[in-house]
């Protein structure tokens, strides 16, 4: 299809250009005006009903055809941001400091925005179909606010999918698995309290930067010592916040991280060990911790089987390489709450391999979504539509 398919060709030029501005105009965590407003513009042009504000930024789009009431699907995109400067030089590069698509959501954003655009020239499709463009994906779980906010009681889709696109693996290429495939994610805080001073006399303080030290080192024993060999779990610290100036040691530090695993007596013996491996070591030092979750966390992402058949079926019909045999990822997706609530499948698109194009990996300063890899990802949008709304 992809190959003869001229409109398809077409519209996916057209993508590119829409991925570009969007990757110019990055904006995070319910702050995605940019975003929305672009795709509220768009989705007017391709003369489709949406509704806009629903978790602040977020839009949805719906599309008829045919002559089935019953029959609808909601395919999902995620539009924010993250907190990156970006150091790539192109021409398209980020123009708001200390922000960058550096996850690719500008790209799942033009690839949902073209199948919208042929969908609605084609038609080719019996039933419903909703385009959720969803903001706050990176920490701020903007799937469930838009649940909680009624979006499948406005939009009752049988079955709701999703896409991403995947660094290190060859444009081309889609892998997906039923079950469990991506980990749960807490965000957690730890407060070491000490007493500080002068830091010439460190004899007379409790130094929290010291403890603080201790514990992180002691927590990446937790993985290795504390859960099966044959389980998966992450524990990262990925922030420390301690002191004002060279002098003085002070009273507080903070860490901050992240803790993921793929089923939940893992990610309980997790959290338990990080609070009491730290209040221990706390104590020994003659500090104190204050342990905190951030309300905010994400569940392990579950497809279902059926779903994930009709996935691998329709991804035979559009790209060269689908592989089904994939490890389940320990990176999080609030994708997760829809699969909650409905049946479907989230897959992963290769973006290109590591040191070829599209190939940086996410989350970096130097990432870029592979404009290559959209065609197969708009293909498979069209390709599952018209397969599960056939005629």
């Amino acid at each position: 299809m992809i190959k003869k398919n001229n409109l398809l060709a077409e519209i996916h030029k057209e993508s590119i250009t829409w991925r570009k501005i969007l990757h110019q105009h990055p904006q995070t965590c319910y702050e995605e005006e940019f975003a929305s407003n672009f795709i509220i513009n768009k989705l007017t042009d391709f003369g489709i009903d949406y509704e806009s504000n629903i978790a602040k930024t977020g839009v949805v789009g719906r599309l008829k055809a045919g002559n089935s009431t019953k029959k609808k699907i909601a395919l999902r995109a995620d539009i924010d941001a993250l907190n990156i400067t970006e150091e790539n030089s192109f021409s398209y590069k980020s123009k708001f400091a200390g922000k960058m698509h550096a996850c690719g959501h500008d790209g799942h954003t033009s690839m949902l925005l073209a199948a919208a655009k042929y969908l609605s020239l084609q038609k080719n499709f019996s039933g419903e179909v909703y385009f959720i463009f969803q903001p706050a994906e990176e920490g701020g779980a903007g799937a469930d606010k838009m649940m909680k906010e009624g979006l499948f009681d406005k939009y009752p889709a049988q079955s709701v999918w999703g896409m991403h696109n995947t660094p290190g693996v060859a444009v081309g290429t889609i892998n997906l698995m039923s079950g469990t495939m991506m980990a749960s994610a807490d965000m957690f805080e730890i407060k070491v309290i000490g007493s500080g001073g002068h830091a010439a006399k460190p004899h007379v303080t409790v130094d929290p930067i010291l403890v603080a030290s201790h514990i992180v080192t002691a927590l990446q024993s937790i993985i290795s010592r504390n859960i099966a060999p044959t389980d998966s779990g992450v524990i990262t610290v990925s922030k420390v916040k301690a002191g004002t100036a060279f002098n003085i040691i002070p009273d507080i530090a903070i860490l901050s991280g992240t803790v993921r695993a793929l089923d939940e007596n893992t990610r309980l013996t997790l959290l338990n060990r990080i609070e009491k491996i730290a209040n221990s070591i706390a104590q020994a030092f003659e500090a104190r911790i204050e342990f905190s979750l951030l309300p905010v966390r994400y569940p392990t992402l579950v497809n279902t089987k059926k779903e994930t058949d009709i996935a691998e079926l329709v991804a035979k019909k559009t790209v060269k390489e689908v592989s089904r045999n994939m490890a389940p990822s320990l990176g999080g997706e609030d994708f997760a709450f829809m699969l909650q609530k409905k049946p479907g499948c989230y897959i992963f698109l290769g973006n290109g391999k590591f040191g070829e194009k599209g190939g940086n990996d996410l989350h970096t300063a130097k990432y870029d979504f592979n404009d290559n890899s959209s065609l197969h990802g708009i293909g498979y949008w069209v390709n599952l539509v018209e397969h599960i709304l056939k005629p």
